[in-house]
């Protein structure tokens, strides 16, 4: 893959809370955790909670279980291209479920074989004003 890398952060980035204290919070060992924080790098604390949990009889699957109730964010596109290419890059790259709403110019493929692409809004009857935006789609 070439050129461009987007990179995101997990925490409360693509999910909506911090995994870490999510956990912690979950199992009821707050109060622990707390006490450890000032005294402990991040990493170590977490190993610390795990052995204290484990401890305490929660296993590997409980906290799948805790992990798996988390939210992720809601994630979109919000393109100048169109549909078709859009959907076409996604499915091949096995992606589409990913989002949950694309917003781009319509597409389609008329009966000859030619792929037809109309503006996201009709700039001509309905311009938006923006000087910042394409004007068929005011992102």
């Amino acid at each position: 893959m070439a050129g461009i890398m987007v990179i995101l952060d997990f925490d409360k980035t693509i999910i909506e809370v911090d995994s870490d204290n999510w956990v912690v919070d979950e199992f009821g060992a707050t109060d622990l955790f707390d006490e450890l924080l000032p005294t402990m790098p991040w990493n170590s604390l977490m190993e610390r909670m795990m052995k204290e949990m484990h401890a305490n009889g929660k296993t590997i699957e409980e906290i799948k279980d805790v992990l798996k109730r988390i939210f992720m964010c809601d994630l979109r596109i919000v393109s100048d291209a169109n549909m078709f290419f859009i959907e076409t890059i996604l499915d091949h790259l096995g992606i589409r479920n990913c989002f949950s709403e694309i917003n781009s110019n319509p597409s389609f493929i008329n009966g000859e074989g030619t792929l037809i692409i109309s503006p996201y809004v009709d700039f001509l009857t309905s311009p938006h004003g923006c000087n910042l935006c394409p004007p068929n789609m005011c992102k």
